[in-house]
């Protein structure tokens, strides 16, 4: 059965959808809930809830349904996501296998064009997310 998401209107309402989501690691309703979600809301509607599985499933679903549709609303998403309270600790608690993935999604920003970012953006914010 598909999920259901609309738009979260605060972090309680976000924090159920990610938890449906991520138990039942639906990428693609993770994905349409990062679609209807402002990228700037993305820190406050996470508030100090950001966990590993949750950076994955997030990185996972933006590489996967959103980037090759709409690299702009990806980056953004990853900009803000770095915003996020707990993204450091987060970050440092990825394996080396998550991290590969963080960077495939670069990679995958970096050959598509956008009026939302430059090489030079991407590469910036490659270096918040340590790679």
């Amino acid at each position: 059965e598909k999920l259901h998401v609309s738009e979260p209107s605060n972090a309680y309402d976000f924090g159920q959808l990610i938890n449906a989501v991520n138990a039942n690691k639906d990428k693609a309703a993770c994905a349409d809930l990062l679609t209807i979600t402002d990228p700037k809301k993305l820190p406050v509607l996470l508030s100090n809830k950001l966990e590993g599985e949750i950076l994955l499933i997030f990185i996972q679903s933006l590489e996967h349904y959103v980037a090759g549709k709409d690299p702009g609303l990806a980056y953004q998403h990853l900009f803000y996501l770095s915003k996020a309270e707990r993204f450091k600790v987060v970050l440092a608690l990825l394996s080396k296998n998550e991290k590969e993935e963080v960077q495939q999604l670069f990679e995958l920003l970096s050959k598509s064009r956008s009026d939302q970012y430059s090489l030079e953006d991407l590469e910036r914010l490659k270096k918040v997310y340590e790679l």
